[in-house]
């Protein structure tokens, strides 16, 4: 009998994985009740002693054995988690995954296909296209052949949407390079995407109310020469706006400028019957960007870039004859190559086309509308609160607030004593010159409650 580990695929593989599993539920189980609370007390210092002190000797001569192991470490890594699920870990978009999509990603581990060529995934190939099909289509109803290309997440798909644009640009045989033009509220991903692909800096039009500025953009348009990459954001990530879409686009059309919305947040009200309509104007972008692991409820990573017309995604055709040889693809081999920047990838398409299945759109949206109405709800509380300070009214699930009359300094220190306590984790935005606290609320199972009991915590770190 052999004494080597067994494997996790193959007809034996789920006899050798069931044991497993369920050590790793009970460890944990295990560290998030020794955690008590949405993430470790102590702050850096106290997690990385006892993260230390718990796991011992990383790489010891002789192995524990995969029990002991897998106890130990995920007993660790729960312990010392800041948990999405914890309804006062909510600083982030970081988003508690569903149960269903966490359990196909143990199946696509299992499996573990490269979706790089055929013959290393030829059912998880064949799933993609379904997959990137159905939501190009969501994203573009309109659109004739509209495509989208699996990605990491939002800043992947922006440096992809940039990418594309220079090489639609280059075909045409233009000169100049193309300028990219981005709100002040952008995400940062776009700027740096610009410096990666060698184009100049981008020209930052002012988003005075947090949402790009329609007449801001019009005169830099009509005062910029050559070719020009508008980038709008139907989600920010500082307070969840969206820029006023249809105008952006209608400035575009007039300039000759091409458009792409970062929607990595938004995105997800697609699915709601009830808020699709606040992205009016998506659709007449030349390219979108999608985030499943915000508003869909995905483990990491699951974003995409859906694009209007699917002949642009050929600028990233590439050949290794070992991967998608020219006599393989005109044989019929599906060519995988140039469907990423990435070769290896992982078939991350399978847990959300689990996800899309399960659930269909009414059950996303459904969640979807639960976040939205959890946002409105706690800044009802806020305006209603006599010591605290609402920014405004939250246009997606975040909600910005501040204790009355504190200065940045307080609201900078309430943050971290929450955080280094064990008791809230809540993020940070300036919005009109002041530091605010940020709650991003994506967990669904969120309650009243655990509203009231947040804005309390804040309440008791303010100083009198």
């Amino acid at each position: 009998m052999s004494t080597l580990p067994p494997l996790a695929g193959g007809a034996q593989g789920p006899d050798a994985l069931r044991p497993l599993l369920a050590t790793v539920l009970d460890a944990l189980h295990e560290g998030a009740t020794r955690r008590g609370g949405p993430l470790p007390a102590g702050g850096p210092d106290a997690v990385t002693a006892q993260l230390h002190d718990r796991v011992g000797t990383l790489l010891p001569e002789h192995g524990t054995g995969p029990d002991d192991a897998l106890r130990t470490l995920v007993t660790a890594v729960a312990e010392g988690a800041a948990d999405p699920a914890d309804p006062l870990c909510a600083a982030h978009l970081h988003c508690p995954p569903l149960a269903v999509a966490t359990a196909a990603d143990l199946a696509a581990s299992a499996l573990n296909p490269s979706m790089d060529s055929w013959d290393q995934a030829p059912a998880a190939s064949a799933l993609e296209a379904l997959l990137t099909g159905t939501l190009a289509r969501e994203t573009y109803p309109d659109a004739r052949r509209p495509d989208a290309l699996v990605t990491t997440g939002g800043t992947e798909a922006n440096q992809l949407a940039v990418l594309l644009a220079r090489e639609t640009h280059d075909a045409t045989g233009r000169h100049g390079a193309v300028q990219l033009l981005v709100g002040e509220n952008a995400h940062h991903s776009l700027a740096r995407a610009a410096w990666l692909l060698g184009l100049p800096e981008p020209l930052v039009v002012p988003a005075p109310t947090g949402t790009l500025d329609p007449a801001a953009l019009d005169d830099a348009l009509t005062d910029l020469p050559g070719p020009r990459l508008v980038a709008a954001t139907a989600g920010t990530t500082d307070a969840g706006l969206i820029d006023p879409l249809p105008e952006i686009a209608d400035i575009c059309e007039r300039h000759g400028a091409r458009l792409h919305i970062d929607a990595a947040y938004g995105a997800g009200l697609l699915f709601s019957a009830r808020h699709a309509a606040r992205l009016h104007g998506l659709t007449r972008a030349h390219t979108v960007t999608l985030d499943l692991h915000k508003l869909g409820w995905q483990p990491v990573a699951a974003g995409l870039l859906a694009v209007r017309d699917h002949t642009e995604a050929h600028a990233l055709t590439h050949t290794a004859d070992y991967l998608n040889a020219d006599d393989d693809t005109e044989a019929g081999l599906p060519d995988l190559l140039g469907r990423s920047l990435r070769t290896t990838r992982r078939p991350d398409v399978l847990k959300t086309a689990v996800t899309l299945k399960a659930l269909g759109r009414t059950g996303l949206g459904t969640l979807v509308d639960h976040v939205v109405a959890a946002a409105h709800h706690l800044a009802r509380l806020v305006d209603a609160h006599p010591a605290l300070e609402l920014y405004d009214t939250p246009t997606l699930s975040t909600v910005l607030f501040r204790p009355t009359g504190a200065s940045d300094a307080t609201v900078a220190t309430i943050r971290r004593d929450l955080l280094t306590e064990g008791r809230a984790v809540l993020g940070r935005a300036r919005m009109d010159g002041r530091l605010w606290l940020k709650a991003t609320l994506l967990n669904p199972h969120t309650e009243p409650g655990d509203l009231a009991a947040l804005l309390k915590l804040v309440e008791g770190h303010t100083p009198r």
